[in-house]
């Protein structure tokens, strides 16, 4: 075999000795964190799966790391949706895959961090992202808006009972879309619901916070916000058109930030209702990713939190 054939080959079979390494767990656990002390040893870049951070402005109040704290990590799937755009998953899925294969093919390792749970598990996992159809969709959001949502899920429930099952009754966008491609396509939604199989090798490490600890850490981090300025950044963003956004404007913190602006809710009522409905959105991401048996948890607050992670890295 020649030199160059031997490099290549050699090449390959220390590619695929590197798995993808995911960090993930619920909001304020400190994946963030973890994930740079990880790419700083590994020599690594970091893919963000957190869907709110990929918007342009959006930095205060989804805790995104500004660019003179990220000690030169490249960074990949920030800062790249307007707020008037609709994140899309299938995008998403798209493009972190694509992020993925170029850190590889550099011969680096790629660490994945976030806690949106569908987008983690489209950028890893075995996933087929359904069409969609705009008309179908605005026709099923009016029949929400007059209907309500609990004849909505039980509509749901009546033709995807799985589905209906996996989805929360309240959650009114994962309704109407399971609704949407069940028409489109004939198929249950849940026939295209991730399945635990991994696309490549990855190891994925989970950030687990007691309850009490995290929700006070959800509470000190919203207050934390509004002080550095979370609410001018929302005025900003407001002029930059986050009311027409359809996901960006409904995001924790921005929402109520734009109700406090409209004279609906006090600064105490605003930073309140965030805190209550960041720690249910917390419960749901402990319900999405504990019962994955891949996933190895580790404590956040764990002194040697680095090296633990790094032990099933195999780094």
């Amino acid at each position: 075999m020649g030199g160059s054939a031997l490099r290549r080959r050699l090449g390959c079979c220390e590619l695929a000795s590197m798995p993808v390494i995911a960090i993930v767990g619920p909001t304020a656990s400190g994946k963030s964190e973890l994930a740079m002390n990880l790419a700083a040893r590994l020599g690594a870049e970091i893919v963000n799966a957190d869907a709110m951070q990929l918007y342009r402005g959006m930095d205060i109040g989804t805790a995104k790391l500004p660019v003179e704290e990220r000690r030169g990590i490249a960074h990949h799937q920030l800062d790249v949706l307007d707020v008037r755009e609709e994140a899309s998953v299938a995008a998403y899925q798209r493009e972190a895959r694509l992020d993925v294969a170029g850190i590889r093919s550099r011969r680096r390792r790629a660490i994945l961090v976030g806690g949106s749970g569908l987008y983690v598990r489209a950028a890893l996992d075995r996933l087929e992202i359904p069409p969609t159809d705009p008309a179908v969709r605005a026709r099923l959001e009016h029949e929400l808006a007059i209907e309500g949502i609990a004849a909505m899920h039980a509509r749901l429930r009546r033709a995807d009972p799985v589905a209906a099952q996996a989805i929360q009754p309240r959650n009114e966008r994962r309704v109407v879309r399971a609704l949407e491609v069940v028409e489109l396509t004939g198929r249950p939604f849940s026939a295209t619901l991730p399945t635990r199989r991994y696309e490549q090798p990855t190891v994925t490490i989970g950030l687990g916070v007691p309850r009490p600890e995290l929700d006070a850490r959800i509470a000190a981090r919203a207050h934390r916000r509004w002080a550095a300025g979370l609410l001018e950044e929302i005025r900003h963003l407001e002029a930059a058109g986050l009311r027409e956004g359809r996901t960006a404007s409904k995001a924790l913190g921005y929402r109520q930030g734009l109700a406090h602006l409209d004279g609906l809710l006090t600064a105490e009522q605003a930073i309140e209702d965030t805190i209550i409905l960041t720690r249910r959105y917390a419960r749901r991401q402990e319900s999405w990713f504990r019962p994955d048996p891949r996933i190895h948890w580790l404590e956040y607050d764990d002194p040697r939190l680095t090296s633990r992670a790094l032990d099933f890295i195999g780094g």
